[in-house]
């Protein structure tokens, strides 16, 4: 008596021993798991490299790979999913009974007949979370029994187990969520079987959307042509050929093709060898994920060029960023504001004092319109940012860029780019920065300027006494007003000896005067160069922090990517 058990969950009441028999492993499927395992690690890298860089259908397609591959992996590999797809009428459901020994799918001619997927289980210990995550109806699961196995034969019944065999919905009903439900369990299954008829192999829809994307999958796939008894034998061979040539001709290389009749039973149980073949491998699992990775990984080759990337901005567009920069902040006309209020300043240290007392008496329009100037223009370098520039940041910013991205996809052009611009909004404010970190220096007195301001007071003390000394012999020798209370005022003689120190004098704090106005000039210019070294220095360094370092952190990350996906490819070619 044959018996069959609905609601497949996690683990079976009463199972046989057929059931419970260790299954049939390969060798090799630990190296090949390991393997598959190596190089999702490694499309994993590629999607955290390439998130918001590569094109987003492929990183999405490639996230959705990894966690599907994630999920197989976890769940049974004891277990063989086989999908048997097909459009209405092509006797799917004939032949997925006719492997289950039970009428368990619905057969018929209307569209559609089977309305959700049915799965037959042989072996149900770590089935039921498989089914589960496979989303199949628990009413439409089904247990393979003992007593059906045993009269099969121990040798056959062994050859099954292990496996989940799932009968889809029909691919062209006219129910968009029965097709969706089609397409999520193509993207799943391990093995993948394709029933075709007589009328229909060559249907449009079906290589379009299914068989030709899946050309790479020869392995974990495998075509049947289904109710061949409505053919004789030379159409039999002529659909056979002219299938070949379809699939071959939509990139397939080895397509495997079986011929059946569910009716007659002609090529049922190759049909159901082949299955037991690849259920006693317990291969599919990992062939099927390799295919999808290795049918992924190819369209990365247009994600990454040739031509090994630069690490860097070279030494000629670095200096030709500095320079626009520079310009943009407007440092030259900065320094050249700078030399003159210091030349400005120093003259009021080391001017002849007599010279700067007639001068303040004398009201020197130009020259405080001048000092003004100076100072709204060195306090809107020191105290904004360089805002009023930000067209020719923002020119410079592109320019950088362009030669070392010539040779990128233009995904990673763009993120280059992107890169370089990433703090063009904090620019002009560190650009300002960098010509207010000049100021504490600026405020700086120079030491010669008080010893130049000293001596001349010096000078014009001796000159005050000269003049006082010349009122007093004036006064006491010449017009003898009183008598002379000593002898340096009542000497007429020594008259011309003050005079003449009081000439040298004057003399001498005109030519000190004259010799600093040189010396402030000579440094003026020195202190200017020296202050704009200073902040195209800190220009130089806000260049290296917020433009080029951001540009060299993503040609690392594309170097990186273009080495894994390098290496991803070379795995798939071997």
């Amino acid at each position: 008596m044959t018996t069959t058990t609905p609601g497949v969950s996690g683990t079976s009441e009463e199972t046989s021993p057929q059931q419970t028999a260790a299954p049939r492993r390969d060798p090799a499927a630990p190296s090949e798991v390991s393997g598959l395992t190596h190089r999702l690690a490694t499309l994993d890298r590629l999607v955290e490299l390439g998130e918001g860089r590569v094109d987003q259908d492929l990183m999405d397609d490639a996230a959705a790979l990894l966690a599907r591959a994630g999920d197989r992996l976890r769940l049974s590999g004891d277990h063989t999913i086989v999908a048997l797809a097909g459009g209405t009428g092509s006797g799917k459901s004939s032949l997925f009974n006719a492997v289950c020994g039970l009428e368990l799918s619905p057969t018929g001619l209307r569209r559609p007949m089977t309305s959700s997927a049915h799965a037959c289980v042989w072996g149900l210990d770590g089935a039921g979370p498989l089914l589960d995550w496979l989303e199949v109806d628990k009413r439409h699961r089904y247990a393979r029994a003992s007593a059906l196995d045993q009269a099969s034969g121990e040798e056959q019944a062994g050859s099954l187990q292990g496996l989940i065999l799932l009968d889809l919905p029909d691919h062209d009903s006219i129910r968009s969520e029965q097709v969706a439900e089609v397409d999520r369990y193509v993207g799943v299954a391990d093995l993948l079987i394709w029933v075709l008829d007589p009328q229909k192999y060559a249907d449009f829809a079906v290589h379009r959307r299914y068989l030709e994307p899946l050309a790479g999958h020869d392995g974990v796939s495998l075509i049947v042509l289904n109710q061949i008894d409505r053919l004789a034998p030379e159409e039999i061979d002529e659909c056979v050929k002219d299938l070949r040539r379809l699939l071959e001709a939509e990139g397939s290389r080895t397509p495997h093709i079986l011929t059946t009749s569910a009716k007659s039973g002609a090529g049922i149980e190759d049909f159901r060898d082949v299955i037991a073949d690849t259920v006693a491998a317990r291969r599919a699992r990992t062939q099927r994920l390799v295919a999808d990775l290795d049918r992924l990984i190819q369209r990365f080759e247009d994600a990454f060029g040739a031509v090994e990337p630069p690490a860097t901005i070279d030494g000629k567009g670095a200096a030709a960023l500095v320079e626009a920069l520079v310009d943009a902040a407007g440092i030259p006309a900065v320094a050249e504001a700078m030399e003159s209020a210091y030349a400005l300043r120093a003259t009021d240290y080391v001017g002849w004092p007599l010279t700067r007392l007639a001068t303040r008496l004398r009201s020197d329009p130009l020259r405080r319109m001048r000092l003004v100037e100076l100072r709204d223009e060195l306090r809107a370098a020191f105290t904004t940012p360089v805002n009023a520039q930000q067209a020719h940041v923002d020119n410079a910013l592109q320019d950088v860029t362009e030669d070392v991205v010539r040779d990128l996809p233009p995904s990673w052009r763009r993120s280059v780019r992107e890169a370089g611009r990433s703090n063009a909004e904090a620019l002009p404010e560190t650009l300002g920065a960098s010509l207010r970190a000049v100021v504490p220096s600026f405020n700086q007195v120079p030491g010669w300027w008080w010893a130049v301001r000293i001596w001349q007071y010096l000078l014009l003390v001796v000159a005050a006494v000269s003049v006082v000394w010349l009122v007093g012999i004036a006064a006491f020798a010449g017009l003898k007003v009183a008598h002379a209370p000593t002898r340096l005022l009542g000497e007429a003689g020594l008259a011309p000896y003050v005079a003449l120190v009081l000439v040298c004098v004057l003399g001498l704090g005109l030519l000190t005067a004259l010799v600093a106005r040189n010396l402030v000039a000579l440094t003026a210019a020195k202190h200017s160069e020296r202050m704009e070294q200073q902040m195209r220095e800190g220009v130089t360094a806000a260049a290296r922090e917020l433009v080029i370092t951001p540009v060299e952190e993503e040609l690392a990350v594309y170097a990186r990517f273009r080495d894994e996906a390098g290496h991803a490819i070379r795995d798939v070619a071997r």
